[in-house]
Order: structure tokens, then sequence, then C-alpha cells
């Protein structure tokens, strides 16, 4: 039975021909089915087909099959079977397809905007919060577990589905030993959440592109239009609030477009938290303190302002190199200022107000990436993405100069050098890196050695300004300043 179980068709077929020519025959003689059989088996093995031969016909039907179930073996065509994914925006001449966009776009935004939470909705979304909190109360705060949260979550309504998820639990269980979390940090994410997605809302209607990011046109008309909503700018006179808006927008586009392409990602405002400080200001009751470190507030925006106006001694609405040479202690080396004027924008060798904010937020905020690139990038003078020893002897020696001009012995660059390369640690020890300054968390004191006398007396001078913040601390007394650089 096993050999007649590898017969191939064509073989019974053979054999039934057989045994019918044979059944004609029957008069003749009788027909010898052993011998038939034998027979016909014996072919059949040399017809048998070998384990890789079947693989391979069984791979070229797949293919086969395949290919005519994907749209034809055309290989030209293959595009056809690929979604689309590019739209070309609309020309300026093709006015209606431009309108078109706006509406469609408008229409989204509204949706998006109708799915949010309103006041009513997020105040009954507390009722139900504290009404199935689970005791203990943890201090006192009060807490709910995951059973009652699902519970909340299905009477929440649908526009609350997407809070209550165990992804989002888990996110807020921290340690609590029956395993619960707190309806505040609860209620605040979904705060949190809304708030986000409501600001996106605004922020895309500012975006006339319609690509996902603000032109720095766009950022002002934002912020011209936010100004009456924030009452710690209600002092403020129409005339300042170009200046105004010129001065919050320098610094999203300081900080968030690195590569100067003159847009910013609303993804990267809304992660960033110069946002947060912006609407800080909608707060009456702000702190005098939390003003002045707020870049956006009325009191540092007219310092800033004020500040380039005391510069401006010609008034006539820009800086010379003479007249930044007196920006904060005065205490920036010429070498330095030139550097300043022959890499930023200028107009007939004069700096302008926006020019000069660029300027003001790298030299305050020296510890941050973006600041040290504005830095590094006049430093570097010859542009080959990195500081050598040459570079710094350069620039050293300024600070070398003004020392003198003190009537004080000058310090060893070969020294200094050494110290440089100690706190950075780059990678190649004969060349530092932007990358290396940020990743030493060293590089606001590198820069300041290098650029500002004040700064390099205040690194050369740290322990006895420590033992003098320790002593005045206790007695009362102020500490050292750049005027006792004389006396040292």
């Amino acid at each position: 039975m096993n050999g007649v179980a590898h017969l191939t068709s064509s073989t019974l077929d053979n054999v039934v021909c057989e045994v019918v020519s044979g059944a004609e025959m029957a008069t003749e003689q009788r027909p010898n089915w052993a011998d038939i059989l034998k027979r016909r088996l014996a072919n059949s093995k040399g017809d048998e087909k070998s384990e890789e031969e079947k693989k391979s016909e069984e791979t070229e039907l797949f293919s086969k099959y395949y290919t005519e179930w994907k749209g034809g073996s055309d290989s030209g065509n293959s595009y056809k079977t690929i979604p689309r994914f590019y739209y070309r925006l609309p020309a300026e001449d093709e006015v209606l397809l431009q309108k078109l966009r706006e509406e469609s776009r408008a229409v989204f935004l509204q949706r998006k905007s109708r799915e949010l939470l309103d006041n009513e909705e997020l105040q009954n979304l507390w009722f139900l919060l504290d009404k199935h909190q689970v005791p203990p109360l943890t201090g006192e705060e009060a807490m709910i577990n995951y059973e009652a949260y699902l519970q909340v979550g299905e009477k929440a309504g649908s526009k609350c589905k997407k809070f209550f998820t165990a992804r989002v639990y888990a996110k807020l269980l921290h340690s609590d030993p029956y395993g619960r979390i707190s309806i505040m940090q609860f209620f605040n994410y979904v705060m949190r959440k809304v708030w986000l997605h409501q600001t996106r809302i605004g922020l895309s209607l500012y975006d006339v592109a319609g690509q996902g990011y603000l032109r720095e046109s766009d950022l002002e008309n934002y912020i011209l239009e936010l100004i009456p909503t924030l009452p710690q700018l209600d002092g403020l006179e129409k005339s300042f609030y170009s200046f105004y808006v010129c001065t919050a927008v320098r610094k999203f586009f300081f900080f968030l477009d690195p590569l100067r392409t003159g847009k910013i990602k609303i993804q990267d405002i809304l992660a960033c938290s110069f946002l947060d400080d912006l609407l800080e200001l909608r707060d009456e009751e702000l702190s005098k303190e939390s003003q002045e470190s707020n870049w956006f507030s009325a009191p540092s925006a007219l310092r800033v302002y004020g500040q380039y106006l005391n510069l401006d001694k010609d008034h006539n609405g820009m800086l010379s190199k003479e007249e930044l040479s007196r920006y904060g202690t005065a205490t920036l080396t010429s070498v330095f200022l030139d550097r300043v004027f022959q890499e930023c924008l200028t107009y007939e060798g004069e700096m302008d107000y926006k020019t000069y904010l660029d300027f003001v937020l790298a030299l305050e905020n020296r510890k941050e990436p973006a600041a040290l690139q504005y830095i590094f990038k006049l430093l570097d003078m010859e542009n080959q993405g990195h500081l050598n020893v040459f570079s710094l002897n350069y620039f050293f020696r300024a600070i070398q100069e003004q020392i003198k001009l003190h009537g004080q012995e000058p310090v060893s660059f070969q020294d200094v050098k050494d110290e440089i390369f100690d706190m950075v640690k780059p990678k190649d020890p004969y060349k530092i890196t932007l990358q290396d300054l940020v990743n030493s968390c060293q590089g606001d004191t590198v820069v300041s050695i290098l650029i500002d006398l004040n700064g390099f007396w205040t690194y050369e001078n740290r322990e006895v300004l420590v033992a003098n913040d320790s002593d005045s601390g206790s007695s009362g007394v102020g500490g050292s300043s750049m005027a006792d650089f004389d006396d040292t």
C-alpha cells in the first residue's frame, strides 16, 4: 500500500487505460495486475520532485498570486499601490484653493476646540473625583484607587475618556501603600492637558502657512493680541507695545530657533517654559521678585529698553561699538566687541534693538546652550568648529591688557589655558568644540574668562568671594565686586 500511495495521477490514468484495454482482450488473455502496478510504480519514482524543487515551485506560485493580488506584475505601476503622503500647498495665485484650505483649517480647529473640557465640565469632574475619594487621607490630600478611578471615568462623559486610562493612572502612582493616586494631582494633570490643547489651538490660529510653525510676524501678532489679557501689562503705554513685542519675541527665537530659520515649531513653544512665564502675567498678585526675574514682565522689558536708550549717547536709535562697550560693568574686551560687530547684523556699522536683544540674552544666560552657541561663534574666528590654543590666547591677551591698565601683574596664559582644558575635558586634548563646552557644564565660566575682565576676576578670586559671602552672611556685610580689583 505504501507503494500505491506514491502513485501520481498520471500513473493511475495509465493504469486505468491498461485495465480497459486489458478488459477488451479478456477473451484473449487475463491481465497480470501485479506486473502493471510494479511497472507504473517504478516509472512514478523517476517522476518524483526533490524537496528543494517543491519549495522553489511553491515560492514561485506564491510570488505569482501575490503580485496579481497587489495589482499586476508591472513594476512600473508600483506607485499606484503607495498611499499619497504629499499634498502641494496652493500657489499665491490659486486664491480659491487658499480660501478652501483656510476654511478647512478653521473648521478643524473649531472641532478640536469643542472636544476640550469647558469650565462646567471640569467642575463636574472635580465633584465626581471628590465624591469617589477612598480613605484614609494622606496628610490632607484626598486619594482615589483604580476601581473608583474607572467608575468616575464612566460617569464623567466621553470627553474625559482619554484621561481615564491605565497608563495615566500608572504615571501618577507613586508610593501610596494602598495603590492609590492623589485626586489633586490627577485633576492638575487634566487641567494641564486641557490648557496645552487650548494653547496649541490658539497658536495654530496664527499659523498662516498651516505647517505647524510660527514665523516671527505670526508670533508678534499673537503676543500683541495677548497683551490686553495680561493684567500685569496694564501699565504699558501703547507707544511701547511694539518694543515690548519685539523684546518678548526675541527670547522665543533666540532659544528656539538656533539655526536662524525664521520660524519656530508650535510644539517647541509648548514644550518650553517661556509661554508659562508669559501667561504668568495674568496673575494680578504676582510678586515684585517674580516680575523682576521674568523676562516678559513690564519691569524687565522697560529695564532692557532703558539700558539700550542709556547706551545710545548720540540718540540715533542705534549702538556703535564704543557705545556698546559701556554695557553692564563696561569690562567686555575690545577684541570680543570687534567680533560682535563682525558677525552680527549691523546697519552701517551700528547695532539695532533686535540685534542688541540677542546680545543681551546671550550674556545674561551664559549657561544655556543657545547662549554658548552665540558666543562660541564669535570666539571661533576661523569658523573651524573648534577653539584651539591660538584662539584662546588671542582673546585672553585682551584680558591681560586690561589687567595691566589696572596696575596688576598679568596672569600667565599657560596657567589659564591649562585650567580651561582641565575644566572642559574635551574629547580632543588640543581642541574645544561647542559640544565640549556644553557637556562640561563649565561653558559659562570659560567664555567669561575669555571675554569679560569682571568674569575673569570673579573666577580668579572665587575662593576669596566664597569666604566673603560666608562672612557677609553672618555679619551682614556685602560681598566683593569688580571695584575691588585694584586692591587685590
